[in-house]
């Protein structure tokens, strides 16, 4: 089984939109994607700043916008949507609402409405009280997760490969800094806020809000979600999981022992690519992967579905 991935929030670069709307049917499909989310992202992808990329408010449409985008292409090089694709979809933090789109539980126009709702609710709330979040790099697990606890932190993701996002004020994390868990590196990131923690409680009844006008299909192919890593049986749980995962944490370590025990032969990660392929090889260790950063990068996906199903 190929497995499609995509990324999360702090994938995205400065410009990296650019090559995937050099073709008049890339820049229309961003700008449908714009006017659906509420934020100009030809701009954003192309020629805005790493600081105003940061923005969650901008962030969370861009990645998913790219994601979808990539896939649309993919898809195209495959021979349209009556090609064999993957087998199954999984997302990281906001990368569920691509991955929803892409198992066929929401339409594009639907997620991309849903994560301009969702990005503008989560910057609303961070901007609350002044939280982070920083990732833990190695150490003993236990012993991590036993500092984190200490610390009145919350581990909001844990991605898998000896690695543990901690979430919460920014002096409970500049403690966990100063006193690492022996082995562990500390490595504060450029967030706004404690994502997937209960300082996200308002974003959660606001993307609520926009999903009760939703009505959503049953998944076309395996969608593992983020909660737990199980594979998600209904178009309506996933959009409930969807909505409570802004305020829990992100089970990606769950998700990639999923894709073991499914017999997953091959990972392809969308744009804006690169961070779950670098877990995957670590976690995932043998399996194939693909990271589609650029439209460059789609004969070598293509290649390995092709492989799939040869």
């Amino acid at each position: 089984m190929i497995v499609l991935a995509c990324p999360g929030q702090g994938s995205q670069t400065p410009g990296f939109l650019a090559p995937w709307i050099e073709q008049p049917a890339g820049r229309e499909r961003i700008e449908a994607f714009a006017d659906a989310a509420g934020v100009d992202l030809v701009a954003a992808g192309t020629t805005w700043d790493a600081d105003a990329i940061r923005d969650t408010k901008i962030a969370q449409p861009l990645i998913v916008a790219a994601g979808l985008l990539a896939a649309e292409t993919l898809a195209e090089a495959r021979g349209g949507a009556d090609a064999p694709q993957a087998g199954g979809v999984a997302g990281h933090s906001v990368g569920e609402i691509t991955a929803l789109v892409l198992a066929g539980v929401l339409s594009a126009e639907e997620g991309m409405r849903l994560v301009g709702v969702r990005g503008r609710a989560m910057a609303d709330a961070a901007a609350l009280e002044p939280t982070g979040m920083s990732a833990v790099v190695g150490g003993d697990e236990a012993a991590v997760l036993a500092r984190i606890d200490e610390l009145s932190l919350t581990p909001a993701n844990h991605n898998g490969a000896g690695q543990i996002v901690a979430a919460g004020s920014l002096s409970a994390l500049a403690e966990l800094a100063e006193a690492a868990p022996r082995g562990a590196r500390v490595i504060p990131l450029q967030v706004a806020g404690a994502f997937h923690t209960a300082y996200m409680s308002s974003a959660v009844s606001a993307l609520q809000d926009a999903a009760a006008d939703v009505t959503p299909a049953e998944p076309r192919i395996s969608l593992w979600s983020n909660r737990d890593g199980s594979v998600v049986g209904s178009g309506d749980a996933a959009l409930h999981l969807l909505v409570g995962q802004v305020a829990s944490p992100v089970r990606w370590d769950l998700c990639m022992a999923g894709f073991a025990d499914a017999g997953i032969t091959g990972l392809i990660e969308l744009a804006p690519a690169g961070t779950l392929v670098g877990l995957a090889k670590r976690g995932l260790r043998g399996v194939p992967t693909v990271a589609v950063k650029t439209p460059e990068d789609i004969g070598a996906a293509v290649a390995l579905l092709q492989e799939e199903t040869a």
